[in-house]
């Protein structure tokens, strides 16, 4: 079969079996008497070799190795193929999110278009200069989508570019919660409180139902972080924590604030009346009936000044002056 032929069955052009030829991988095996190229069935399936090998990705160089070096091992090889095509579907999927995300603003022209790819690189970039100025500037003409700005926050370490990047983050209402909703569930346990530390931030009815959900937490930390927040906004669903806390002494005079911000609550004052009874928790109570108002707050001091420990008494009657 002549090279002609051979290209047209093959699909594999005459220029490109020439090369083949000069590189030793596939030789026609004889010529003929004017000098014509001759290829035997031997010689094209051999072609068809080659080309099932490049279309894995291989090399020509690694083509002839993988035909004629009897050492050659086949599963590195695929291996090393495998982790090539993980690393071009990785900057495909990035690529893809990128235009997905240009495209929700709906760009008005190019200008648009290269600003916003400007400002998604600047966000991954090794300067935090950079991921902080992109994060201030998606306040500007070109928003940067929630999404991207969420995914920025989980994986920022600098404290100045996160306090940014949730500042950009709060101007867009909850459309970044379902990214940060799946930061509160990560494996790593600083990804988890920047999530929550970004949700406080965002003042929307949305972030206050993910804040409640929040309370359940297996992260203790994530947990409490929530109660405080959602007591500052009147949720009575963070009391237990709050109480919690002032027990156990850990942000007690945050959660004692927290607690002062839900108004006169009896029940509040009963449940933390009802803690342990040793004399370190007994003076976080009182200390945190302070920030409560109301009767019921005034009656649970006035036992307080006949506690057995002398600095509680004094101080249950120093708040009552106070409060008088």
């Amino acid at each position: 079969m002549l090279i002609g032929e051979v290209a047209r069955r093959s699909g594999v052009s005459a220029r490109m079996l020439r090369h083949y030829d000069r590189l030793g991988l596939v030789r026609p095996t004889s010529r003929s008497s004017t000098g014509y190229r001759e290829y035997a069935p031997e010689d094209v399936r051999r072609l068809f070799h080659v080309e099932s090998l490049r279309s894995l990705g291989l090399s020509l160089h690694d083509v002839g190795r993988a035909l004629d070096d009897p050492s050659f091992a086949a599963s590195g090889l695929v291996d090393e193929l495998a982790a090539r095509a993980e690393e071009r579907i990785a900057r495909d999927t990035d690529l893809l999110t990128r235009l997905r995300r240009i495209g929700d603003p709906r760009p008005e022209d190019w200008e648009d278009v290269l600003g916003t790819v400007a400002l998604l690189g600047d966000l991954q970039s090794v300067s935090a200069g950079k991921r902080q100025a992109a994060a201030l500037s998606s306040a500007g003409d070109r928003p940067i989508p929630a999404d991207a700005l969420a995914e920025a926050v989980l994986r920022e370490p600098a404290p100045n570019v996160a306090g940014a990047l949730r500042w950009a983050l709060a101007r867009t209402g909850g459309d970044a919660l379902v990214a940060l909703r799946e930061g509160l569930n990560s494996s790593d346990p600083k990804i988890r409180r920047r999530a929550v530390d970004t949700i406080v931030e965002i003042r929307h009815p949305d972030a206050t139902d993910v804040l409640r959900e929040t309370l359940v937490h297996d992260d203790e930390q994530v947990r409490r972080v929530a109660a405080l927040e959602l007591g500052a906004r009147g949720v009575a669903d963070a009391v237990a924590t709050l109480i919690e806390m002032v027990f156990e002494g850990t942000n007690d005079v945050d959660a004692a604030d927290a607690l002062g911000m839900m108004g006169s609550a009896d029940a509040i004052v009963a449940a933390l009346m009802d803690g342990p009874r040793d004399a370190p928790s007994r003076m976080r109570v009182t200390q945190a009936l302070a920030s409560i108002p109301g009767q019921a707050a005034s009656r649970a001091l006035q036992g307080l000044t006949r506690d057995t420990e002398r600095s509680i008494a004094l101080t249950a009657e120093y708040i009552l002056g106070r409060r008088e």
